[in-house]
C-alpha cells in the first residue's frame, strides 16, 4: 500500500512504538495522522492530530470511526504489558492486558474496517510482538494476550483481503521504550520497529520481523517445544535460584 497522501490512525501514538509509526508515517508522506490516546494532552507533536480514545471502550471505538470517516490505515499499537509468572499473575491485570492487547484490536478493526473499505481497502497495520508465538515465564498474561491478537489478526486478514483491505501482522522483541524499561538485555530502538512495520506495508507483506530475536523464533516455530523451551526453563531457573 502506498502510504504518500495517506490518512492515518495510530492508537497510543504518545510514546514509544506508536509515536515512532506516527513520526515515520509523516516522513513517509501521511497527509493526516490521527494519535489516539487516552489524554491527549500527551500528544506533543503539532503535525499530529490529537483523538481522545480508549481502546478498552467500544462506544468510544465507535464513535471515533464515525467520526475520523477518512482513515485508511490503521496502526493498532495500544498496549499494556505487566510482568508476573503463570503463579504470580492476578486475574485483574491479566484481564486489563486481555482488554488492551486484545479486545482493543477486536474492536477498533471491527469499527474502522468499513471505513476502510468505503476509502478503497487500505490497511491495519497490528502491532504484536515475539512472545506472540513463545510464552515468556516471566511475561505469562502478556504474552497469552499477544497470542490471542496473533490469531485474531491471522483471521482478520483472511476476511478482510475480500474487501481490499490489508493486514500487517508486526513482530519484535525487546524495543527501548517505557513497557521494558526493567529489561536489561538488548533493545531496539522504536524507530526500527516504526521502519520495518511500515516497509512491510508499503510492500504487502503479511507480516513485519523487526529484529535478530525475533527472527531467530520464528525460524523455531516449526519444532518449538524443543527448540525454545529448553532456553527459556534453563534462564526462568537461573533467575529463580538467583
Amino acid at each position: 500500500m502506498k502510504i504518500e497522501g495517506s490518512v492515518a490512525l495510530v492508537t497510543g501514538a504518545n510514546r514509544g512504538i506508536g509515536k515512532a509509526i506516527a513520526e515515520e508515517l509523516l516522513d513517509r508522506g501521511a497527509v493526516k495522522v490521527y494519535a489516539a490516546v487516552r489524554d491527549v494532552a500527551t500528544v506533543t507533536d503539532p503535525r499530529l492530530v490529537p483523538v481522545k480514545l480508549d481502546v478498552t471502550d467500544a462506544g468510544q471505538v465507535a464513535a471515533a470511526a464515525a467520526e475520523l470517516s477518512d482513515v485508511e490505515i490503521v496502526v493498532n499499537n495500544a498496549g499494556i504489558g505487566i510482568a508476573a509468572t503463570p503463579l504470580t499473575a492476578t486475574l485483574d491485570n491479566a484481564r486489563a492486558e486481555l482488554e488492551v492487547n486484545y479486545l482493543g484490536l477486536v474492536s477498533t478493526t471491527q469499527a474502522f474496517a468499513p471505513a476502510l473499505a468505503a476509502n478503497g481497502g487500505g490497511a491495519f497495520v497490528n502491532v504484536l510482538s515475539v512472545v506472540s508465538w513463545v510464552g515468556a515465564p516471566t511475561l505469562a498474561t502478556y504474552s497469552a494476550s499477544k497470542s490471542a491478537a496473533w490469531g485474531f489478526t491471522n483471521a482478520a486478514r483472511v476476511q478482510l483481503k475480500l474487501q481490499g483491505t490489508h493486514v500487517v501482522g508486526v513482530h519484535v522483541g525487546p524495543v527501548d521504550t517505557d513497557l521494558s524499561a526493567g529489561f536489561e538485555g538488548d533493545k531496539i530502538p522504536p524507530a526500527a520497529v516504526a521502519k520495518s512495520a511500515l516497509d512491510a506495508l508499503e510492500a504487502g507483506q503479511s507480516e513485519a520481523i523487526a529484529d535478530e530475536l525475533t527472527r531467530g523464533v520464528k525460524a523455531a516455530l516449526h519444532d518449538d517445544l524443543n527448540l525454545l523451551y529448553p532456553a527459556l526453563e534453563a534462564q526462568f531457573a537461573a533467575e529463580a535460584a538467583s
